[in-house]
């Protein structure tokens, strides 16, 4: 798997409108492009000299946690000026990452992206027979990310100096209680199928879980 970090404005503006965040971000969005467009390449540039340093390492990594290979070859990142993190539910491999972060700390939720997606797609193709809600797979998905860009010895040479762990402060609450069961399944999983079907188990208990 390769990550490419692109700019797409036409994909920003429509991220902009499928959140409903209105007029105000668009005319932002708008205004970023035309005053900031040069220190938006410059993200660009740097956020992938600084991931090509770990892909090819971390896309084993992945590969090896889970017991699948990547759905697809190439994965895009658009680099936005307004969105913070959004990733793909397993439709089209494509994620978003905005601009103002170090080039190296953006990593960890870069690849904390990669994974919902990689998870989302893992679903579809193997377990959708359990007919979870989308809310639902979304919470694992969330929390298996958190999980393998935290939990497991390898993955810390990828962002040596994050210190924020398995961390619950996050924009979530509403998957912390999911989170904390879910914590010690990882941990003692057998594989990362065991660790899915404990998830499964587990969040049939919550059955209005949004994003």
């Amino acid at each position: 798997m390769k990550l490419k970090f692109i700019i797409n404005k036409n994909y920003d503006k429509e991220m902009i409108k499928d959140m409903k965040l209105g007029e105000e971000s668009l005319k932002y969005l708008e205004e970023q492009y035309k005053i900031g467009f040069k220190y938006l390449k410059y993200s660009q540039r740097e956020y992938q000299i600084s991931w090509n340093e770990i892909n090819n390492k971390f896309s084993r990594y992945v590969e090896e946690l889970t017991g699948y290979e990547w759905f697809y070859d190439i994965y895009y990142c658009i680099v936005s000026v307004i969105h913070p993190g959004i990733s793909n539910w397993g439709d089209e491999p494509k994620i978003v990452r905005w601009w103002c972060e170090n080039p190296y700390t953006q990593r960890r939720i870069t690849a904390h992206e990669l994974i919902i997606s990689h998870y989302f797609e893992i679903y579809k193709h193997y377990y959708k027979q359990y007919k979870l809600s989308n809310g639902q797979v979304w919470a694992l998905a969330e929390i298996a990310a958190l999980a393998s860009t935290s939990l497991t010895p390898d993955v810390k040479e990828f962002w040596p100096w994050d210190s924020f762990g398995y961390y619950t402060d996050h924009n979530y609450p509403q998957i912390v209680d999911l989170q904390k069961k879910l914590r010690n399944k990882f941990l003692s999983r057998k594989n990362f199928d065991n660790y899915i079907m404990e998830g499964i188990k587990l969040v049939k208990n919550y059955r209005n879980i949004k994003p």
